[in-house]
């Protein structure tokens, strides 16, 4: 038999160096190269060619008929929207998050669920024994839910076990850090450790028609733990999102073969667990009394859904000779320099002695460029001391001219903020017609929306 290798690879870029260093070479990360065995050395690869030898593979054209996937209805709505309507027979989902935000809790909700409609599930924590995920499912009312549970980390016992009788319906692995393979050297969590076991529970979901979920932990920089390839190799990559000082969290599709990607399910963590939230809108905005400067309305958009968000800024002269703060929180610090930055040379407004504070309410995160004209007129409330309008929404992007830009889907976000009592929009010239009745305001540049709010 060929000797085998040692060799390390970077966990970020999947590089492999002949040493183990602090830093990789190729991405600059740190700490990020582990120890891995198994490399077959280059002499054995040459005195085996692969070019012969091997099975005839059939090849298929495009247009032959393929019909539509199955899906496995979880029994919570805002899962299946996740997942692109339920879960496939025969995919890998892995979902990874923040320690404590709910993975296995709403996982152990969806195994109840689906077990309780009659369907075979196995959960199978790595992690916990037995008797703890039972008291857990019995602090969540699901005690009396028909899972099979067990407490398991070698990849061959489970298989093995799994190999005895008819596959489940749904297989849950918590987590796929802690899984072993006596195939492979190495601890679990390992660079060659993650990947081995991942790509037999994967082979046992394509072979046996069973929905398998895997439990990813997370670096520091909210990235899922292990090689890259694992979020490769499988279907579909949630990741489940939110703050331990609120309450909300969303479960947001990374990647999905599917379905879309950027769809998201949002939940409560309540003491009963994790409960559904059909109006994510409401958890977002605040009690619209009377208008305060500093505040705008924004209908964001996740995927299919629209969001309406309340954006906060606040701005403080300084004495002379201060060096002024910028802060964001939920929202991109380098744009809103950007957006600073046009409001001062294209408008005149000055920022330059006065510290700003943007703060997205609820503890939301955007992405979204449309936010733009919802921050500026923020920030020029707060500045003026003026409010914006409290029936208003504020969409738009803009550019380095100073010119508003039109956004996407603006039909679908005024639909939104019509139907939760919004009268008017302030929007980019290029929106034709407002939804549901809402009244609009159109701004082909930014220095025509501080017209606006300074009365001039």
């Amino acid at each position: 038999m060929a000797k085998l290798k040692t060799r390390y690879v970077c966990t970020a870029c999947g590089s492999a160096q002949s040493r183990w260093q602090g830093q990789c070479p190729d991405c600059a990360e740190w700490n990020s190269i582990q120890q891995e065995a198994a490399a077959l050395s280059t002499v054995f690869a040459q005195k085996h060619d692969l070019s012969t030898g091997g099975r005839a593979i059939d090849l298929v054209g495009l247009d032959v008929a393929v019909a539509l996937p199955p899906r496995l209805a979880s029994g919570i709505a805002e899962f299946d929207r996740a997942v692109g309507g339920g879960l496939v027979p025969g995919s890998a989902t892995l979902i990874g998050g923040d320690p404590g935000i709910g993975k296995s809790t709403l996982l152990l909700q969806v195994a109840a669920n689906m077990a309780s409609a009659g369907r075979d599930v196995v959960y199978l924590s790595g992690e916990e024994a037995a008797d703890q995920v039972r008291l857990r499912a019995i602090r969540l009312g699901l005690g009396g839910a028909p899972v099979r549970l067990a407490a398991a980390t070698s990849v061959r016992d489970i298989l093995t076990t799994l190999g005895q009788g008819e596959p489940p319906a749904l297989l849950v692995i918590d987590s796929i850090q802690t899984m072993h393979s006596d195939l492979i050297e190495g601890a679990p969590g390992t660079v060659s450790q993650v990947r081995a076991s991942a790509q037999e529970l994967v082979r046992y979901a394509k072979d046996s028609g069973t929905a398998v979920v895997l439990v990813g932990h997370v670096t520091k920089d909210g990235s899922i733990a292990g090689p890259r390839v694992l979020e490769h190799m499988v279907d579909t990559v949630l990741g489940f999102e939110g703050e331990r000082s609120h309450q909300y969290r969303i479960l947001r599709a990374v990647k999905n073969r599917f379905g879309g990607t950027d769809e998201i399910g949002v939940f409560a963590m309540e003491g009963a667990g994790l409960t559904q939230v059909p109006n994510p809108s409401a958890l977002f905005l605040t009690q619209r009394g009377e208008p305060v400067s500093g505040t705008a309305v924004f209908p964001a958009l996740e995927g299919t859904r629209p969001v309406l968000v309340e954006i906060q800024a606040l701005v403080v002269r300084l004495a002379s000779g201060a060096t002024p703060r910028r802060a964001a929180v939920g929202w991109d610090a380098g744009r809103l320099a950007m957006v600073l930055a046009v409001l001062e040379a294209r408008c005149g407004m000055s920022f330059a002695t006065a510290e700003v504070y943007l703060n997205v309410a609820g503890g939301y995160k955007l992405s979204d460029p449309a936010a733009d004209l919802a921050v500026a007129a923020a920030l020029v409330s707060a500045l003026s001391e003026r409010p914006v309008p409290g029936d208003s929404v504020v969409l738009g992007e803009i550019a380095l001219s100073g010119e508003v830009r039109p956004v996407g889907h603006a039909a679908l976000r005024l639909k939104e903020a019509a139907k939760l009592g919004f009268a008017r929009a302030w929007v980019p010239a290029g929106v034709d017609k407002g939804e549901g009745g809402i009244a609009l305001t159109r701004f082909g540049n930014l220095r025509s929306l501080v017209d606006q709010i300074l009365g001039r």
